[in-house]
């Protein structure tokens, strides 16, 4: 499916003058999960990368713990949108029956639906001790992070996920409407292409939010980076989990808690 629309805007600028323009536009496309028959999800989400997004997403809702608790993924065009069909192995399947909810969200956030504060604060392993990559390479990653954002060039709309290596090095990156999709997206495809974090961190082009704390956590992340500010959960799970944060990381200067 395509990723990009033209669309025809008019422009009206602070004097009243009005001219029409023409800009790129981002798709953003209902995504239906279903698990074994069962309809798990409704994620509102740009419609490239999707077994990535399968993997990643499922993977965050602690429904399979690796990439081959999935046997298949079969990708179907409906009307509207996309529907993933899911087939999990014997070992994981009982893990639907638990999980399952009906939900129609605007991002993969992992909480829409869910009846309890437990389910929605549940604990999260604690990350062993590890070294972590210097400032220098945040800095670096953060000046090589937009040229590697093509669909965001194009609309500045979208929110980009990206795997840095120890030095800064930009080895992988993903791009979504949502940013928690961004990142279940760039999650799958690590399991999927079997890459681990290696000292490195993710880069997010987003808030730091608890979710995106979450995910990282359950991903094995030793550090997470975000352009923009935590909040106060999200600050508080990160340093309950050992996850290292990084926040407002700009070109000039960044925050750690």
């Amino acid at each position: 499916m395509n990723t990009v629309r033209d669309a025809g805007l008019t422009r009206i600028a602070r004097d009243g003058a009005r001219n029409r323009v023409d800009r790129a536009v981002a798709h953003e496309t209902p995504v239906a999960i279903e698990a074994n028959g069962v309809a798990y999800a409704v994620l509102m989400a740009t419609p490239a990368d999707l077994d990535d997004l399968a993997h990643g997403f499922l993977a965050a809702e602690r429904v399979i713990d690796a990439a081959d608790d999935i046997a298949a993924i079969e990708s179907h065009a409906v009307s509207g949108g996309v529907v993933l069909r899911v087939s999990l192995t014997a070992r994981v399947a009982p893990r639907i029956l638990d999980r399952v909810r009906h939900r129609v969200s605007d991002a993969s956030c992992g909480i829409c639906g869910i009846e309890t504060i437990e389910q929605a604060l549940r604990p999260l392993p604690v990350l062993a001790p590890s070294p972590l990559a210097p400032d220098a390479a945040i800095f670096a990653a953060l000046d090589a992070l937009a040229g590697r954002q093509p669909l965001h060039a194009a609309t500045r709309a979208v929110h980009a996920a990206a795997l840095c290596d120890a030095s800064g090095g930009i080895r992988l990156v993903r791009e979504d409407v949502g940013r928690h999709n961004a990142f279940d997206k760039l999650i799958g495809a690590m399991a999927r292409g079997a890459l681990g974090w290696d000292g490195g961190f993710a880069l997010l082009s987003s808030r730091c939010s608890y979710e995106l704390v979450e995910k990282a956590v359950l991903a094995r992340c030793p550090m997470l980076v975000t352009v923009s500010a935590p909040t106060a959960l999200a600050l508080e799970r990160g340093a309950a989990a050992g996850l290292a944060l990084r926040v407002v990381a700009r070109a000039d200067a960044m925050l750690a808690p």
